[in-house]
């Protein structure tokens, strides 16, 4: 008699873990990936096919998105990825990319608002007061106004017109990819260059922490504005993201300041943005999840 009891416990068991795990799938579920041909965008697009979403790169690029979209199609070859050139500051561009999503594919279920401009430091020269260009003395006016046209205006208006669609139909999830920058200030440390004097040091830029934090700010307005219309709004924090590329003064400074003792890999955050979409995270609005191996801790 204990062997069937026994027996029906594991079979409940395991039913409960397939409906956990079933929360995860977005199977057939539309969802925009803002800056979707960058590193993480075709990152986050990766997570979406493997959960069985059809992911939609927006991005002003045409050719990045052509080369991203024929990457992600050999590796799911059986799976729908579509493409759209839209620059995202101009709501009639965003209107109109929305309009060929919903002919093509159908109605959005999930933005990922991800674009955001991170320049490197060294991609330009020194200012004529002395400063190095990203020192905030001399940071550059329209950077700093790129930095906010495309962060937080385009997170702006892809919410303000795939989120009012979602809101019709009581039904949404919008995810904002913020930094572990929107929570703690960049240690500049991590930069300084004992070769160079006080004014020509690189500096992480102004711009970047201000729209990253202001991603916080939008993801928490709107999780109580349409949390009566079914949409959660959440955002996501990542720390930095180990390339080869990198100065190995800095990664081993920036691994000193963090608990892992390491930066995160490429992949590290897809199983994040998996969770914060799907139903897994059905009673989660509002908050900003910080993956950033503990960095903000200390």
């Amino acid at each position: 008699m204990w062997m069937v009891v026994r027996l029906n416990l594991l079979i409940e068991e395991l039913i409960m873990n397939e409906n956990v795990l079933s929360r995860f799938r977005l199977d057939g579920s539309v969802v925009v990936i803002t800056g979707g041909a960058g590193k993480l965008g075709v990152q986050h697009s990766e997570a979406i096919l493997e959960a069985g979403g059809i992911p939609v790169l927006l991005d002003i690029d045409m050719k990045k998105i052509d080369v991203a979209c024929d990457r992600l199609k050999k590796g799911h070859p059986d799976s729908k990825v579509h493409g759209v050139q839209c620059d995202i500051t101009k709501p009639e561009e965003v209107q109109k990319a929305r309009d060929d999503i919903r002919e093509n594919l159908g109605d959005v279920e999930v933005l990922i608002n991800n674009a955001a401009n991170n320049p490197h430091v060294t991609d330009m020269q020194s200012v004529k007061s002395g400063h190095h260009w990203s020192q905030f003395e001399a940071f550059p006016l329209n950077i700093w106004e790129k930095d906010i046209a495309v962060c937080l205006t385009g997170a702006f208006l892809c919410s303000q017109i795939f989120g009012n669609d979602m809101a019709q139909k009581n039904k949404g999830v919008i995810l904002n990819i913020a930094s572990d920058l929107s929570v703690i200030a960049p240690d500049q440390r991590l930069y300084k260059d004992s070769k160079r004097s006080d004014k020509e040091q690189v500096v992480k830029p102004v711009g970047y922490s201000v729209v990253k934090s202001g991603l916080i700010g939008l993801t928490k307005y709107l999780s109580t504005y349409w949390a009566h219309a079914g949409v959660r709004v959440n955002a996501l924090s990542f720390g930095g993201i180990y390339s080869s590329d990198l100065d190995p003064v800095f990664v081993s400074r920036l691994e000193s300041l963090i608990p892992l003792a390491r930066m995160a890999k490429m992949d590290e955050y897809k199983a994040a943005v998996l969770f914060m979409i799907s139903d897994a995270s059905c009673y989660m609005t509002g908050q900003n999840m910080i993956v950033d191996g503990g960095r903000s801790v200390w």
